[in-house]
């Protein structure tokens, strides 16, 4: 099987946070097309591939995507266009070289980003597939994850003093995804009333999640949990659980960690989270120290390891390698899993296998800029992961992953559902 593309092309469209960015379009010789909305992020990893702006000030305060779109109608496109590819590797094979870096700076990871997602859709198109069942490889079993809804926002996804960034609900003790997902709504909408009856504001952040005047993270816990109670649910993994992503790197200045007013070393704020996690039912920490915290997040490993989920994204930014580095070196138990991070579906792909063979975790997951584009939900099944995060049941661009989750639960056949084993 091969595909050929007759046209590519790009234009200049909005994210969830009125940032341009991109949409990709593929057309086959027989005229059926396919889309990829580029996702973007606020919270980000230095290592993370380089999506591509303008800098003119002129547009968009420098946040333009001219250029990127340019590269994919020009370059990107005739690389593209009138060849047979046998395989995504090969589209992607070529998409690198054609851009020369390291980091896909000169393209713009955003642009080649696109492409890739774009050349997927089109294999599963030409093999007559679902698109989780052309992502599936062979020997995994797709499955339908656990939803991790933000339902509290703070650092770089909202205006308040919260120094945490998400705030996470997971109905692991679900008996489907439908349900798991009727949970997850039904807490946030408890949690909405739990809000306004204490008169905090319930205007919400970039992911959808709520953004209370709340400084700290311990508060925003108890909040969770008596939400979760209020909402006929038990707490915990065997009903709803809690899971962090602080975005430490944000508030890691000069080896301490500055939250709420305080100054914390690495072994203050793993006290920190060991005290978190015997209060209160907390499940998974991403990015529970900084990206280059490595002596932290070593001994946050040794401590905390066998107690709870210890996700990598800043540090790890879904590249093979660096997660390879990271098993060897005994950091964290998990990776997230982010498309547009490392910049191509094939290495991706890659990043899930070097996952399953080091035996750690991986959870996919959206971007705080994000569109109507559902990839990351049939990614999430067909790699088998068990998890996706894709913010609050709230806000168009997030509700469609969910939505998508749900559409693929229905058309059968039945597939597990639940944390991967």
């Amino acid at each position: 099987m091969t595909v050929r593309f007759s046209s590519m092309s790009a234009i200049e469209i909005l994210d969830s946070r009125s940032r341009p960015t991109l949409r990709v379009q593929g057309t086959l010789p027989d005229g059926r097309t396919v889309r990829a909305g580029v996702p973007s992020g606020a919270s980000t990893g230095a290592r993370e591939a380089v999506e591509l702006r303008d800098h003119d000030v002129s547009r968009y305060s420098g946040q333009g995507v001219q250029q990127a779109v340019a590269h994919v109608n020009g370059p990107i496109a005739e690389a593209l266009t009138g060849r047979s590819f046998s395989s995504l590797d090969q589209v992607d094979d070529t998409l690198r070289a054609l851009d020369g870096t390291a980091n896909k700076s000169r393209l713009g990871a955003n642009a080649i980003v696109g492409a890739s997602i774009a050349a997927a859709q089109a294999f599963a198109l030409e093999a007559e597939q679902s698109l989780w069942r052309w992502l599936t490889p062979d020997g995994v079993i797709p499955r339908l994850p656990v939803p991790h809804f933000n339902v509290v926002n703070g650092g770089m996804h909202a205006a308040n003093e919260l120094d945490f960034q998400e705030f996470m609900i997971a109905p692991i003790g679900a008996p489907s995804l439908p349900e798991a997902i009727r949970a997850g709504v039904e807490v946030y909408q408890r949690l909405r009333a739990l809000l306004a009856e204490r008169g905090f504001e319930t205007g919400l952040g970039d992911e959808g999640g709520f953004a209370p005047e709340i400084a700290r993270p311990e508060d925003v816990l108890a909040l969770l949990v008596q939400a979760i109670e209020d909402a006929g649910y038990t707490t915990g993994r065997d009903g709803v659980a809690i899971a962090l992503d602080p975005a430490s790197s944000e508030f890691h200045r000069d080896g301490r960690y500055l939250v709420g007013g305080e100054s914390l070393s690495s072994e203050d704020m793993i006290d920190r989270y060991a005290e978190m996690i015997d209060k209160f039912p907390v499940w998974s920490i991403e990015d529970g120290l900084g990206e280059t915290d490595t002596a932290g997040w070593q001994k946050l490993t040794q401590t905390l390891g066998e107690r709870v989920q210890l996700v990598g994204d800043d540090n790890f930014v879904t590249n093979p390698g660096l997660i390879a580095e990271a098993v060897a070196a005994g950091i964290g138990n998990a990776a997230l899993i982010k498309v547009n991070q490392v910049g191509t579906v094939s290495e991706t792909l890659e990043a899930l296998r070097v996952c399953r063979e080091s035996r750690y975790a991986a959870m996919i997951s959206h971007r705080s800029g994000e569109t109507d584009d559902t990839f990351i939900a049939d990614l999430a099944v067909g790699s088998g992961c068990g998890q996706l995060k894709s913010g609050a049941p709230a806000r168009g661009e997030r509700v469609a992953k969910y939505n998508r989750l749900l559409e693929i639960a229905a058309s059968g056949p039945a597939h597990p559902f639940g944390l991967a084993d």
